[in-house]
């Protein structure tokens, strides 16, 4: 029974590590895609500094993309809420 439970918690812990795991890989991946889309989007002549309308023009691109990421993480989310709710309802029945 011990050896159960310790069992039980080891899968915890591995799930809780791999779920960091896939959120860090997910944010990297959404800063590099910002950082390119973004910059493509704003950036005409690459200087050694940012003018204004650049750098506004950043900050508004960045704030649209996490915006969107977010929505977009919600929405999903709340689907696989709603098919596991599903799924487990259909299985109760």
């Amino acid at each position: 029974m011990m050896a159960d439970t310790a069992t039980g918690q080891n899968k915890v812990e591995l799930m809780s590590q791999v779920k960091q795991q896939i959120a860090l890989a997910n944010a990297q991946e959404m800063l590099s895609k910002m950082t390119e889309k973004c910059f493509k989007k704003c950036i005409q002549k690459p200087g050694k500094a940012l003018d204004n309308s650049e750098q506004r023009c950043i900050s508004q691109c960045m704030d649209r993309y996490m915006d969107s990421w977010n929505l977009v993480s919600r929405t999903y989310g709340n689907r696989l809420q709603r098919e596991h709710y599903k799924d487990t309802v259909e299985m109760a029945d």
